[in-house]
C-alpha cells in the first residue's frame, strides 16, 4: 500500500486532503483512481487508512476509514547526534537510521570533523536531508518524518542531550575508562529504557571523538559504551545502535 504525508491541518475526522508534489505522483505516476486505498500520515504521529474519493489538478481528497493502523514507531524516542561525515555519507546515515526508527538527527560540528558548512550551504543541505528523511519515512511506513536539526557545536549538543533519559557515546577506547562493562553494559543501558523515554546517541566523524570531547561528555553524564570488538565506520555505528534499540525494546 502506498504511503503519503500531508499537513495536520488537512485532516478532519472523516476526510484528508493531499497537496504538493504527491498529487502529481498519485495521478500521473501511480495513476491511482477513486476507490483505491492509501496510508496517510501527518508526519507527527497520526496514521490513517484512507480511500481516495476525488482527484483535482492541485489536490487529492481521501475518506478516512475506521480501520486502525499499526503503530510503527519505536517505544522510545532516539536522537542521533552525528558528527559531520565527508562526502554524501550523511545522506546514507539519514536514510538508514530513519528506516530503523530514529526520531531526530542532529549534525554535529566536532573537533575532528573535516566538513565545515557555512549558513548558505547548511540551509541547502538540510533541505535535501529532510527530503531524504521524508522519502525513507514513506518507504518504511513511519508515522512521523524525523526532524533534521541545525548543525550544532559538540558542547551545545551535549547540553541538549542532558534533557534525555539516557545519553551514550560509543567510543573505541571505552573499556579503558572508569565504569567499563563491555557489551553487557551497552545492552543493560539500552535495555533499561522504558516506553516513552528518550535516548541520545553520539556518533563521531571519520576521525572519531577527541579525548577532550569524550571527557566533556562523561562530565555531563553521557555514558561511554562499546559497540563490540570491531571498529565501525561512522556511517555504520549509528545504524548498529538503532538496530540494537529495536531488537532490545520493540515488542
Amino acid at each position: 500500500m502506498y504511503h503519503f504525508f500531508t499537513e495536520t491541518e488537512f485532516f478532519t475526522e472523516s476526510e484528508a486532503v493531499i497537496t504538493g508534489p504527491d498529487v502529481n505522483h498519485i495521478k500521473n505516476v501511480l495513476r491511482m483512481k477513486p476507490g483505491e486505498k492509501i496510508l496517510l500520515s501527518d508526519g507527527k504521529g497520526t496514521n490513517c487508512l484512507c480511500e481516495i474519493t476525488e482527484l483535482f489538478p492541485d489536490k487529492v481528497l481521501a475518506k478516512i476509514l475506521p480501520e486502525e493502523v499499526d503503530d510503527t514507531e519505536l517505544p522510545v524516542k532516539v536522537t542521533l547526534y552525528q558528527g559531520l561525515p565527508k562526502a554524501d555519507k550523511m545522506e546514507f546515515i539519514i536514510q538508514k537510521c530513519v528506516e530503523l526508527g530514529v526520531t531526530k538527527i542532529v549534525p554535529v560540528d566536532t573537533d575532528r570533523a573535516v566538513v565545515k558548512l557555512d549558513a548558505k550551504k547548511e540551509e541547502a543541505k538540510r533541505k535535501r536531508w529532510y527530503g531524504i528523511s521524508e522519502s525513507a519515512a514513506k518507504q518504511s511506513k513511519r508515522m512521523i518524518v524525523p526532524e533534521i536539526g541545525n548543525v550544532m557545536k559538540f558542547k551545545a549538543a551535549i547540553e541538549a542531550a542532558a534533557l534525555d533519559d539516557l545519553a551514550i557515546i560509543p567510543y573505541e577506547d571505552s573499556e579503558s575508562l572508569p565504569g567499563a562493562g563491555g557489551m553487557a553494559l551497552t545492552r543493560e543501558l539500552i535495555g533499561s529504557l522504558k516506553s516513552g523515554q528518550s535516548l541520545s546517541v553520539f556518533i563521531g566523524p571519520e576521525g572519531g571523538f577527541s579525548d577532550g570531547e569524550v571527557e566533556l561528555a562523561m562530565q555531563s553524564g553521557v555514558k561511554p559504551v562499546t559497540l563490540g570488538k570491531r571498529i565501525l565506520r561512522t556511517e555504520t555505528a549509528g545504524m548498529f545502535v538503532m538496530a540494537a534499540v529495536g531488537l532490545l525494546l520493540e515488542s
